[in-house]
């Protein structure tokens, strides 16, 4: 699916949305090894971007994202409008990851 096609918008520039084909989402549960907590615990002492844990989030995002593109496609999507992002800490260092927005289909406008 072009990248384009996926937004957090409910409509796409220059597509007509004729049919929608219900929520699809993209869901992943990651944890914090014992290294990388403690090398965030390291950094929160310093300040600042914690970037071991920046990295983590953006790839449980970026995991989601193409699980959620994947389950769209799945369905015969050409797009997915409305796009959101959850996180929940199911329990100590465990967070599930969830993007989900409505999968549709339609026509290119000239």
């Amino acid at each position: 699916m072009d990248p384009r096609m996926v937004t957090t918008a409910f409509e796409i520039p220059g597509f007509q949305i004729t049919q929608s084909l219900g929520m699809v989402r993209g869901i992943t549960v990651r944890s914090r090894s014992v290294f990388g907590s403690l090398g965030g615990a390291l950094q929160s002492l310093v300040g600042g971007n914690i970037t071991l844990f920046t990295s983590l989030c953006d790839k449980s995002r970026e995991e989601a994202y193409t699980m959620l593109v994947k389950h769209a496609e799945e369905l015969g999507a050409q797009g997915v409008i409305g796009v959101r992002y959850d996180a929940t800490e199911l329990m100590r260092g465990i967070t599930e990851v969830i993007c989900y927005g409505t999968a549709v289909q339609g026509n290119f406008l000239k």
